[in-house]
């Protein structure tokens, strides 16, 4: 038998939830059930998947060693974080939120065990060094992202360091209560300053890009809108600096848009040929989430004093290329 009192960060969710992150390796239809079974009861009493769990609850499992020993196992303090010396340039930090200013070629996040050089694998051992996160008090949370961006692309992602700032951030990114906008360097000059992308794109997963499409073929495909501003033009090089507020958040969405209006991202090699944009130093695609702009109406009980404030990436490499 295992006992398990609910945490703050704990709190919110239900049980379902909270048992699939807290016993990774325990299959979803056996945990429903232990609970049918009362192998799992809440405050000692016959309990559903779909409760939400309250700060104070007390969990009681009846099952298997190898799931307790392994979720002990997997929250206990990770040695990782003392080996690695944290390298996160943080833009804004208070007691729920870490912003941080990521650079070209670095992961947000693996999927691979025994990662340590993402990005939240450096937030998280800031935090840990910082006193502000313990593997060890936490029976499921750890800090995670909010937002994500590609390995190539640089610019601002947001972490949350508790789990009711995780669910009301996620939710001010879904409703978009925040604005996102880029900066990239784009092959060609553009005849209207200001202009609309709207497509479709169908994920590839398998090779890791987007087809984009004119209209919608079936329901994997994702309606894809971006907004652009021309900024300036570089006629020596035929590089225009785009300014880009993103509608919609679909994988490789400026990348792939812009390469299939014929406006591909310098030094982009996967939507287009960059052997030359190598040449001349340029070995990441020249794409910057540069500004994050909190402006809603709705309130938000946790992260609500964010609303009017603005951040900014430092200044990307590429700019280098404009007045």
């Amino acid at each position: 038998m295992e006992t398990l009192t609910i945490r703050k960060n704990d709190a919110g969710q239900r049980l379902d939830k909270f048992l699939t992150k807290r016993y990774k390796g325990m299959p979803l239809p056996l945990v429903y059930k232990y609970i049918r079974t009362k192998r799992i009861k809440r405050n000692g009493k016959r309990t559903k998947e779909n409760e939400l769990l309250v700060e104070g609850d007390i969990l009681t499992l009846f099952i298997p060693d190898e799931f307790t020993q392994a979720a002990t196992a997997e929250h206990a303090p990770a040695d990782a974080f003392l080996r690695i010396r944290p390298s996160v340039d943080v833009v804004y930090e208070d007691e729920n939120l870490l912003i941080a200013d990521k650079n070209a070629g670095m992961l947000v996040h693996s999927d691979k065990p025994g990662s340590s050089n993402t990005l939240i694998d450096h937030i998280q051992a800031y935090l840990y060094r910082k006193g502000e996160y313990d593997p060890r008090a936490e029976h499921a949370f750890a800090p995670a992202l909010c937002n994500r961006i590609d390995r190539n692309t640089c610019g601002l992602v947001i972490a949350a360091k508790n789990a009711a700032s995780l669910r009301e951030m996620n939710e001010i990114i879904r409703t978009r209560d925040v604005k996102k906008l880029y900066l990239a360097a784009v092959k060609g000059r553009f005849s209207e300053k200001n202009g609309k992308l709207c497509s479709y794109l169908q994920k590839l997963a398998d090779e890791n890009r987007v087809i984009v499409k004119e209209k919608r073929n079936g329901a994997e495909d994702k309606k894809a809108v971006s907004l652009y501003t021309v900024l300036q033009y570089n006629e020596s090089l035929d590089v225009s600096l785009l300014e880009i507020e993103l509608i919609t958040g679909r994988t490789h969405q400026i990348r792939a848009q812009l390469a299939a209006a014929g406006h591909p991202l310098l030094g982009d090699g996967k939507y287009a040929v960059n052997r030359e944009d190598r040449r001349l130093g340029y070995v990441h695609q020249a794409l910057c989430a540069y500004t994050l702009a909190f402006d809603f109406q709705a309130p938000h009980e946790l992260l609500g004093y964010l609303k009017g404030k603005t951040f900014h990436a430092k200044r990307p490499y590429f700019l280098e290329l404009f007045r």
